[in-house]
């Protein structure tokens, strides 16, 4: 008992650690862009801090730069009073810059008071050069994680490489609960299709399959949402209209399908009908009865349905094929005591950096362009804000550390596209505010500048804070699902 506390404890302060690293190190490696190219263009740093508001620790160095850890973990900042006016989020600066006339900035530091130091105004490249360097530096990080992992490999799961179905479920359970007829078996979807694009996207996984429907913005003339599939049945390339439902806990776009894998097993409970029909760990189910068996719910359900007879199962064990027979199951027991559990199997693969970073760009394509697509049912709460990415970095290091670099690569390449969007705040914002001032000739108005900025502060708090409710419920439904599981096991 003592034993497993302490390796219970050892692991939650690796999973903490990993955590701490790769999502505080993302930032990190954000800022230290800005950084590096602020002094490289001879840009006045006043403050390098990871993480906003109160500081928890701060140190004045002999460069002049106060070094800061503060107590919000929303993201962190290098205050450049010459080049951006953001002391609602990075504090009051203690220089300001001088206001000559034809300046491209403008910009004075609030608060600084009319006895701080005058700084002299930054050139618009260079403007340009440290507002894009935190992206920059994010697919550098990026990069070399990813060029890292093509060299010790990429743990592809069979079901996630998948774009084969393996399961068509008869119904589909809505978010009130309610069962409805499923779309995919309502289009005739079939087990076994593979599926080559939907709405025009190409499919290369099972990721792409869920993520081109969850932000598909197609619809029927009623209104209601439509998604066509192109597949390949057999020999024949075949084109199926889907209609597909709002459904589960967090309301996406589902058809009810999913993929297929060979059925591996990796524990066979003691003394249940499994272990009496002799299925041993490492068979691989193909068929029961003849029908072939793609997907542990299509086991399951063939089970549930034959369960007063016998059934032929054909195993293929070590290098030979082989028929087991599963007896008829007691009136008194479901199925869900049959007493195996499935592996999906899994294998490393070694893919290009370039490729690596070219999905998560894809990924967070595909999102932004479904927020604000209006025919689109994704909304703000399909959002990961701080709560939700700690959540999926928790996830990440559970799985172990190439899932760790493959996470932490998705992340660094949504936070370089998410910066670069022209927001006020963001640096995107910034770049935006500067390209304006060098059209104009002239510094955008110092009042509009702040009124905007304060506007986005708390418009960008106000969407952390609502994503955060959505994450923390996420993350309570996975926590709930996970005791089940564990409660479950043998």
């Amino acid at each position: 008992m003592v034993s497993e506390l302490i390796h219970t404890a050892a692991g939650n302060i690796w999973i903490a650690f990993l955590v701490i690293l790769f999502f505080g190190g993302s930032i990190f490696v954000h800022e230290l862009g800005h950084f590096l190219a602020a002094r490289r263009r001879g840009v006045h740093v006043e403050r390098f801090s990871i993480g906003i508001g109160p500081a928890i620790w701060s140190h004045r160095a002999k460069d002049g730069v106060e070094y800061r850890l503060s107590w919000l973990p929303l993201g962190g900042y290098v205050l450049l009073p010459q080049l951006a006016e953001l002391s609602m989020v990075e504090g009051k600066s203690e220089t300001r810059e001088a206001e000559f006339a034809g300046s491209s900035s403008g910009l004075s530091a609030v608060g600084a008071g009319d006895s701080a130091p005058l700084l002299p105004p930054v050139d618009y490249v260079s403007k340009m050069i440290v507002f894009a360097a935190g992206a920059a530096f994010n697919i550098l990080f990026a990069f070399a994680l990813a060029c890292i992992l093509t060299v010790i490999g990429v743990p592809e799961r069979s079901d996630t490489a998948s774009t084969r179905i393996g399961y068509v479920s008869a119904n589909l359970e809505l978010a009130d609960g309610a069962k409805v007829p499923s779309p995919a078996q309502a289009a005739g979807l079939q087990v076994g299709d593979q599926i080559k694009a939907i709405d025009g996207e190409s499919i290369s996984n099972w990721g792409d399959v869920r993520q081109t429907l969850e932000s598909g913005s197609g619809r029927g003339p009623g209104g209601e949402p439509r998604a066509v599939f192109d597949i390949l049945r057999g020999t024949k390339e075949l084109i199926i209209t889907v209609s597909p439902r709002i459904a589960g806990d967090e309301k996406y776009r589902q058809v009810g399908i999913l993929p297929a894998f060979s059925l591996i097993v990796y524990e066979v409970s003691p003394h249940s009908r499994a272990e009496f029909a002799g299925f041993q760990a490492g068979d691989e189910v193909r068929a029961l009865d003849g029908v072939t068996m793609l997907n542990n719910y299509a086991f399951a359900e063939y089970l549930d349905a034959h369960r007063s007879g016998p059934i032929a199962a054909a195993v293929h064990r070590a290098d030979r094929d082989m028929t087991l027979t599963i007896p008829a199951a007691p009136a008194a027991k479901p199925d869900s005591d049959f007493g195996l559990g499935f592996s999906t199997g899994y294998h490393l693969t070694h893919p290009s950096p370039l490729r690596q970073l070219w999905e998560p760009v894809l990924m967070t394509v595909r999102t932004l362009a479904g927020l604000i697509n209006p025919r689109s049912d994704i909304g703000l709460s399909k959002l990961a804000g701080p709560v939700g990415i700690v959540h999926m970095f928790i996830g990440a290091a559970q799985a172990g550390l190439r899932t760790v670099f493959l996470f932490t690569i998705l992340l660094n390449v949504n936070l370089a596209i998410i910066n670069l969007l022209p927001i006020p705040v963001l640096d995107g914002g910034q770049i935006a505010f500067a390209t304006v001032s060098k059209i104009r000739g002239r510094p955008l108005p110092l009042n509009f500048i702040l009124a905007t900025q304060s506007v986005f502060v708390v418009l960008i708090l106000s969407v952390i804070a609502y994503v955060s409710i959505f994450n923390v419920r996420q993350w309570a439904r996975d926590a709930a699902l996970d005791r089940i599981q564990a409660s479950a096991k043998p």
